[in-house]
């Protein structure tokens, strides 16, 4: 009988993080959960999920915050061993002109998309190497790579995380470790609830396919690029988008 992996996705409580944690549940993995403040969302959640297996965990922690992600890891480790995949998708985003911006919310931001990815990376990682075999799946926009007007520290963090994924596949490549990204394009979530019809419309035209994005394509591509199917793909920024961008 195969041996029981363990996934642990950040920000799952809603949107993308929420669809990739059911589709790993629904096959059998164990699966930790995560957000930073929706603890009620997280625990109806972590029922749901119960239905497909009983090997599921929740934790609030912000992963902006180094020692309260190694405690969570600590939990975890105790629970199921360790973590053979992490999906680093917590992320946050704010609307408006750079020079209206306030110091803060450049903190806010970087803390969660950047720092969050580094905290969580760093320290799952010792498992992974012991066992010489692992895989990292970020969650990024096409706005690292080509930047967005009104998102510019946005796009800064995730061009971060792109040039992470790169350096570390060469790193842990070694170990048989993968690292990987997906550069999302616009998914249909909650976090574009703020787009009005007509601009939703409007990007619609923009957009080849003439449609957004499904949570769950993104999810297909995570699963795919944990699973041995993708055993020699690593340091790639995989774009997701309709062909927008």
């Amino acid at each position: 009988m195969p041996e029981r992996k363990t996934v642990l996705i950040t920000g799952s409580s809603r949107g993308i993080g929420k669809t990739i944690a059911r589709k790993f549940a629904e096959r059998n993995f164990n699966v930790i959960i995560n957000c930073r403040k929706s603890s009620d969302k997280l625990k109806e959640f972590e029922a749901q999920l119960k239905e497909y297996n009983d090997n599921i965990l929740s934790f609030v922690c912000d992963v902006s915050k180094y020692e309260d992600v190694r405690k969570m890891i600590n939990e975890i480790n105790l629970y199921f061993g360790g973590i053979d995949i992490l999906v680093n998708n917590a992320g946050i985003s704010y609307i408006g002109l750079f020079n209206e911006m306030k110091y803060n919310m450049w903190d806010d931001i970087i803390d969660v998309n950047l720092k969050g990815v580094y905290n969580c990376t760093h320290l799952v990682l010792p498992y992974m190497i012991n066992k010489k075999k692992g895989s990292v799946v970020n969650i990024s926009s096409v706005w690292g790579d080509r930047g967005a007007s009104c998102e510019v520290i946005y796009s800064s963090t995730k061009g971060a995380v792109n040039s992470f994924t790169k350096a570390l596949a060469k790193e842990l490549g070694p170990c048989d470790i993968k690292v990987n990204a997906i550069a999302c394009g616009v998914i249909d979530t909650e976090m574009n609830a703020f787009l009005s019809e007509e601009e939703k419309k409007t990007l619609i035209d923009e957009i080849p396919f003439t449609r957004f994005g499904r949570a769950e394509e993104v999810a297909e591509l995570v699963y795919f690029l944990a699973s041995d199917n993708s055993s020699y793909l690593s340091g790639q920024v995989i774009a997701v988008d309709g062909a927008w961008i």
